[in-house]
């Protein structure tokens, strides 16, 4: 019978030792569920002339950008003014297609250079990645040079 215990402790041990990585591999981590780019973004503009800010979302398979929980995104700048300081999802130019779910955000916004020197557009992100099992708020910055000539 002490010999049975053991095997018992040690397949027990086994099980609750394989219980534990399948629960922590069923963890995802959010970050890994989307692509934030500024690609297209202007980094050199001429004084008194527009550049534009670009900014979008790529959720991978079995994510998405809730349209439900707010997206929010602050915009300011040194040397250069956006248009528009403060957007939401209502302000992406991407739309849903036809039979899609969910659309990625895109946001493009306008912005001028006053003088030349060197400039910056700051960004403040916020918004919601979801699966079927969650919902996280993610929070990004960035801060972008621009050249005015």
């Amino acid at each position: 019978m002490l010999h049975f215990r053991r095997i018992s402790s040690l397949a027990a041990a086994v099980v609750a030792l394989v219980c534990t990585q399948v629960y922590a591999e069923g963890q995802v981590d959010p970050t890994t569920l989307y692509e934030v780019s500024t690609e297209g973004t202007s980094t050199k503009v001429k004084a008194g002339e527009q550049g534009v800010f670009v900014l979008s979302i790529k959720s991978k398979q079995g994510a998405h950008v809730s349209d439900e929980a707010p997206l929010k995104l602050e915009l300011k700048g040194t040397q250069v003014t956006p248009t528009q300081e403060k957007l939401a999802l209502k302000d992406s130019v991407a739309k849903k297609a036809a039979g899609q779910q969910f659309a990625d955000p895109r946001f493009e916004v306008p912005f001028k250079a006053a003088a030349a020197g060197k400039g910056t557009l700051e960004a403040k992100l916020t918004f919601f990645i979801c699966t079927e099992q969650l919902c996280a708020r993610q929070q990004k910055t960035f801060s972008i040079p621009v050249e005015v000539l």
